[in-house]
């Protein structure tokens, strides 16, 4: 297969700051174009890449289709993940939100399309399922999305634009991320836990602990956009739920496993008449019948996040 030119929209956050080198280690891809508003990001997130020759940055706004189309020009495959994320916080921002997130797809695949890319791998999200009734969530399980983040995302919105793409297309319905890499958010469940079991500050349950999550470090999770992007063929549908059956949790074993894998003294405090948020346990598989397999767990991405705390950063598994 000749080399490929794949552009990363806001390829400078969370997940793009450990996608983008890996990327630049396929051998199938020559250039990565990384497209990002610096809203949110930052290039300091891509420090763990190699910025030279084969890659190359582009500033502007995916609610822009002129940068858009310019950015895409001359690409072989685009990996959408730019959008606003931080799902609780998105009430406030509702219309931002739709217009990032819905409209900044319609941009990169109406773009897409007129320059005849031939692969869009588009980041959703489980978040989708918002309240699911029953465990064991499957890609046919009707969403109810409880959040403008996911309302954004799901089907009837960024995942119906896509399945009208002419081209490959991929709708990543993504486990919840944690875990070290350059661009760590501390808006994420596992991550701000780690941080506070560190500094002593007790870990706050919202409700009683009994909703469903499932989670997964990110680099694996940048693992699946890889491979979905590359090797297309092997990824035939266009939805997946990713992640792993074993790594769904209730919210109250998350903080007993900070807890216990930190080794810090830390109350857990339990916020009974709060709003627990979503709850969803998920199956995945489909995504194992591609030969995708998350390579961490739970714990060992939790004493990874700690050790890079007490340690200093290191390099996390490719």
């Amino acid at each position: 297969m000749d080399e490929q030119t794949v552009l990363v929209t806001g390829g400078c956050g969370y997940i793009g700051s450990a996608l983008v080198p890996q990327l630049q280690d396929a051998d199938s891809v020559d250039t990565v174009v990384v497209f990002d508003s610096l809203t949110g990001g930052s290039p300091r997130n891509l420090m763990g890449a190699d910025v030279g020759d084969s890659l190359e940055f582009r500033q502007g706004d995916v609610r822009n289709y002129g940068e858009v189309e310019s950015a895409l020009r001359d690409t072989d495959a685009v990996i959408h993940l730019a959008a606003i994320t931080g799902a609780a916080s998105t009430h406030d921002r509702r219309e931002e939100t739709f217009a990032v997130n819905l409209e900044g797809t319609r941009n990169v695949l109406t773009a897409a399309e007129k320059l005849g890319v031939e692969t869009v791998t588009f980041a959703s999200s489980c978040n989708n399922y918002g309240r699911a009734p029953h465990e064991n969530v499957d890609e046919t399980t009707e969403p109810h999305p409880i959040n403008p983040y996911a309302e954004s995302k799901l089907k009837l919105q960024g995942e119906e634009l896509l399945a009208e793409f002419d081209g490959n297309a991929t709708a990543l319905r993504l486990s919840t991320n944690y875990g070290y890499a350059e661009g760590i958010r501390f808006n994420l469940v596992v991550n701000t836990f780690v941080f506070r079991a560190l500094t002593n500050r007790p870990l706050t349950v919202y409700g009683d602990g009994s909703n469903w999550r499932p989670f997964m470090h990110v680099n694996d999770a940048a693992r699946a956009f890889t491979q979905a992007t590359l090797d297309p063929e092997s990824w035939p549908e266009l939805i997946y739920n990713v992640g792993a059956n074993s790594e769904n949790y209730r919210i109250s074993e998350i903080a007993e496993i900070v807890h216990e894998e930190v080794g810090t003294e830390v109350d857990i405090t339990y916020l009974e008449d709060e709003h627990p948020g979503p709850s969803y346990h998920v199956n995945f598989d489909r995504v194992k019948s591609t030969g995708y397999q998350p390579e961490y767990t739970l714990r060992e991405g939790v004493r990874e996040l700690a050790t890079a705390f007490t340690d200093g950063p290191l390099r996390t598994k490719q």
